[in-house]
This record gives structure tokens, C-alpha cells and sequence, in this order.
């Protein structure tokens, strides 16, 4: 069984027991309920959304926050002694998947 879902304007797939890096959500506590759900795939075949499939969640444990490796971003014009390096950290929620519900159909 797995899912697509959707965090930070990115999707995902994911699977129960699955570890997976996120971008920062003001998530509180210790799980995290995720029911931008794009897609479901399990048993009973394959449910998709329109834009998203009514009533599924995947349930979430919070491991932590991390930081990505930092990015250079530097920009120059030819000619004109213009020069100007950024740089730039995204930090992240590293979350393992715990479980996806369904909704029921009867």
C-alpha cells in the first residue's frame, strides 16, 4: 500500500514505515496528520483524487528538524564590477510514515 501526498507544494510517495524529509510545517507534538492525499493505492485498487481523495490521511511520527547543505547562489554582470554572492539553508521536518486510512465506502 502506498500514497501521493502533497507538503509544501511537493508530492510525495509514500509507503507505511517510510522515511521522508518535508519542508517546515508549524507542526506541534510528536505526529503530524498529512490529508493532502493525491492518490491511494492499495487491495482494493487505485483511488484517485480530484484534486484530492475525500476523507484519506496518512498519519506521521515527527523524528526532528534538520537543515539542508547550504546552496551558493552568486550573480555577476560582465563589464560593470557588479558581484554578489547569497547563500541559503532550507530547513526540513524529517518525518516517518506510520500508517494511510482510507475512507470508508459503505
Amino acid at each position: 500500500m502506498y500514497a501521493v501526498i502533497e507538503s509544501g507544494g511537493k508530492q510525495y510517495r509514500v509507503a507505511p514505515g517510510d522515511v521522508v524529509e518535508v519542508e517546515l510545517t508549524g507542526a506541534e507534538g510528536d505526529t503530524l496528520e498529512l490529508d493532502r492525499v493525491l492518490m491511494v493505492s492499495g487491495d482494493g485498487g487505485v483511488q484517485m483524487g480530484q484534486p484530492t481523495v475525500v476523507g484519506a490521511k496518512v498519519r506521521a511520527s515527527l523524528l526532528g528538524q534538520i537543515q539542508r547543505p547550504k546552496i551558493r547562489v552568486f550573480k555577476s554582470k560582465r563589464h560593470k564590477r557588479y558581484r554578489q554572492t547569497n547563500g541559503h539553508r532550507q530547513n526540513l521536518l524529517r518525518i516517518r510514515i506510520d500508517g494511510i486510512d482510507l475512507p470508508d465506502n459503505s
